[in-house]
């Protein structure tokens, strides 16, 4: 995932914008369900084909099915380059797929990727509220620091270090939010100069749509509580997942600010018996299958700062999805999500594969019974 937030250069803080949508799930089922959806063609590196292709077509049923199936929102990851199965294979880009996604869905959250590297900020707030207004407010952001230096050269975008990145997307988060609130919105900062910004129609969503991001360093997490609504991690036990949110908590009540949404990234395999879920785990993450995906490997772990050592077989999965733990039979499974609903996650962001029937299978015997039960 390697996300991150902004800080404050000079601009107020938003609270959360939660859609109303959000707020009729967490009070039903209390727990918040997302799928990242598949612009890579898949998830695993050692698994060449995993059914689902990298189309539009394929998206755009997945994404009409999830609504019907009960999931709640929609990540869409923002890479120029196959990061799953190889740089020379197709990946879809998130913001034509976004706009797309906003005409053919009703109630999806759609949370798309941005890199602040990759967009400048006011042009990236109009574009922004745009699909927020051609969704009736369903878009929101998750702000991602580039780690990927390939791909920034390849696409002839400059590279910042790593605080640096950081100070950038500092700026252009103000930017971006003060274009979003206010007409005739002036900055002038180390990396951008707006004056006298006009932006109609603003978003649908008050105060503004809702700023995701994660990160692992001081510096992310300090910025993260600083500027956006909520924090995304990448999997993990409860127990440490439970360590980072109350970590995260309390850098936020120093700063006078309200609370945060959490959320956590995982990979689901669920199966009538504990057997054959873990059968599945070992064939996905043979890591003697395939070399193509893990070129990346290094500039990955480097540029994303981890506070986790991250082995090859943890990397077979995308965004250490196992280690939350969502393997085994359905009863087992909701277990899990109960102990992630107890140290204060609001929201899990599931992989699968292949993903249609993967999803369709964990919402039928996880969520539905899950919304049953709360019922």
């Amino acid at each position: 995932m390697s996300t991150l937030g902004s800080t404050t250069t000079g601009s107020t803080t938003s609270s959360i914008a939660t859609t109303g949508i959000t707020k009729a799930s967490i009070a039903k089922t209390g727990m918040r369900y997302g799928f990242w959806l598949p612009v890579f063609g898949g998830w695993l590196r050692n698994v060449e084909d995993e059914k689902m292709v990298a189309s539009w077509e394929y998206v755009r049923d997945l994404a009409k099915k999830a609504e019907t199936i009960g999931y709640d929102l929609t990540l869409i990851a923002e890479l120029n380059l196959n990061d799953i199965k190889g740089v020379d294979a197709p990946s879809l880009d998130a913001w034509s797929t976004a706009a797309a996604l906003a005409a053919v869905t009703e109630r999806l959250e759609l949370m798309v990727a941005v890199r602040p590297t990759f967009h400048n900020p006011a042009l990236l707030a109009k574009q922004a509220a745009s699909i927020d207004q051609m969704s009736h407010g369903r878009l929101t952001l998750n702000v991602v620091s580039s780690w990927w230096k390939d791909e920034a050269t390849k696409y002839g975008v400059h590279f910042d270090e790593h605080d640096d990145r950081y100070a950038r997307t500092s700026e252009w988060l103000d930017v971006v939010d003060g274009c979003w609130k206010t007409q005739g919105f002036s900055y002038k900062g180390n990396y951008y100069d707006v004056r006298e910004n006009v932006l109609s129609p603003k978003p649908v969503s008050k105060p503004r749509p809702t700023l995701y991001a994660g990160g692992e360093s001081e510096t992310a997490k300090n910025l993260i509580a600083a500027k956006c609504d909520a924090y995304l991690m990448h999997g993990d036990a409860p127990e440490a997942v439970g360590k980072k949110i109350v970590d995260m908590r309390e850098r936020r009540e120093k700063l006078g600010l309200g609370p945060m949404t959490f959320g956590v990234a995982g990979y689901a395999v669920v199966r009538d018996s504990e057997a054959e879920a873990l059968g599945e785990v070992e064939r996905i993450t043979d890591v003697k299958q395939s070399a193509r995906g893990y070129a990346n490997y290094e500039q990955w772990v480097t540029g994303s700062n981890l506070q986790t050592e991250i082995s090859l077989k943890d990397y077979s999965v995308s965004n250490r999805g196992l280690r939350c733990g969502f393997v085994g039979t359905p009863e087992q499974v909701a277990e899990r999500m109960e102990e992630f609903a107890a140290v204060g996650v609001d929201l899990v962001l599931l992989q699968s594969s292949p993903q249609a029937e993967e999803m369709e299978r964990f919402g039928a015997q996880v969520i539905r019974s899950k919304t049953v039960a709360a019922v």
